[in-house]
């Protein structure tokens, strides 16, 4: 079985049969909503203009080449809906984390933490953008267009100003960074203690 990251386009987003994919909690501010006749159409305008504005906004997960997980994030300017929480707005280095999904019958694998590190490792190769915000839902209640906190902590997230009912979470980019810096670090040095010495090197211990 073969599981990887991609980028989030279109062509993925219309493999989605859940609730996320026609809504426009975050899309949209309340008024505009209540005048879409088409959901899917405008959530494509959206992903469409957000892509050509800014770029990437979001990543995919793949098992066997089939998407079963998304998640999309963006910068708070695209994010009309944000401004309804009560911990609004969102952190002027920080891009937001609308909406994470993993069909139920891929949980459990590690998904949704290799969705966030391939958000994280695009947002650090951007340079401009020192962390990733989220307003979570304590509760975890289901049909909600809110990230559950407990998924938020388990992948890196912080409280970073706390709320009853929509705390904002945060996690930082140098964080990861550092993160990466060491994993890679430690990968080298492994190679390097695995990797055999060189021929001239073995010939001359033989010879002595």
């Amino acid at each position: 079985m073969s599981r990887k990251i991609v980028r989030l386009t279109l062509d993925h987003l219309a493999a989605f049969e859940t609730p996320c994919r026609s809504c426009l909690f975050w899309e949209l501010d309340p008024v505009r909503r209540d005048r879409v006749s088409d959901p899917r159409a405008e959530k494509d305008a959206w992903v469409s203009e957000v892509l050509r504005e800014w770029g990437s906004c979001g990543r995919v997960a793949l098992v066997d080449d089939v998407p079963v997980g998304y998640l999309v994030y963006a910068p708070e300017a695209f994010v009309p809906g944000a401004a309804s929480f009560p911990t609004a707005p969102v952190s002027p280095d920080a891009v937001l984390l609308t909406m994470a999904y993993v069909d139920p019958a891929a949980q459990g694998g590690g998904l949704g933490r290799m969705l966030v590190q391939g958000m994280a490792r695009d947002l650090i190769k951007r340079g401009d953008v020192g962390a990733v915000e989220a307003f979570g839902d304590p509760a975890g209640r289901p049909g909600r267009c809110v990230v559950p906190v407990d998924f938020l902590g388990s992948v890196g997230f912080k409280t970073h100003r706390p709320h009853p009912t929509s705390p904002r979470m945060r996690m930082e980019l140098r964080t990861a960074v550092t993160w990466r810096d060491e994993v890679d670090a430690a990968l080298e040095k492994l190679m390097g203690a695995l990797r055999p010495a060189p021929k001239s090197t073995r010939a001359s211990r033989v010879e002595n």
